[in-house]
């Protein structure tokens, strides 16, 4: 006897900010936006893609606030702002902004487990606005799994 199963997908777009420069925890307004959907689903991945160049997705600590506090420092110290870069259109903070974006990335893959996002206890999902004119950012989140 052949099982067939069934590969369900969403797919959402959401409009996020702005946010002022630094690392925020959208936790909360991810799992809101997809409850709905992933609930559905037994086993599966979430894809989170954030459609910007200055600005990233990373996940970590989700209890203590310093820690977003200390990403931001560290990341500032790594690639300061300045006008030595040649691409600087929009400002210091321009080029800085595209190389963070690049350095933590612009896309996560979570794990769905019995209908849940499979973080661990202490993990939550960061959006890093590396700009300091806050925009509003779109984020493209897939959902794919059976159920």
């Amino acid at each position: 006897m052949e099982v067939q199963s069934v590969c369900i997908f969403f797919q959402t777009t959401i409009s996020l900010g702005p946010y002022k420069r630094g690392f925020h925890l959208i936790t909360d307004v991810i799992t809101k936006e997809i409850n709905n959907s992933i609930n559905k689903i037994s086993v599966g991945l979430v894809n989170i893609f954030l459609k910007h160049t200055s600005a990233s997705l990373t996940i970590n600590e989700n209890f203590d606030s310093s820690v977003r506090d200390d990403m931001e420092n560290i990341s500032n110290k790594l690639v300061p702002d300045g006008t030595s870069y040649i691409h600087s259109y929009e400002g210091k903070d321009d080029m800085p902004a595209h190389f963070k974006s690049s350095m933590f990335g612009a896309s996560l893959t979570i794990p769905i487990v019995k209908g849940e996002l499979g973080l661990g206890t202490w993990q939550g999902i960061y959006l890093n606005e590396h700009r300091d004119s806050a925009r509003k950012r779109k984020i493209i989140i897939t959902i794919q799994g059976q159920k």
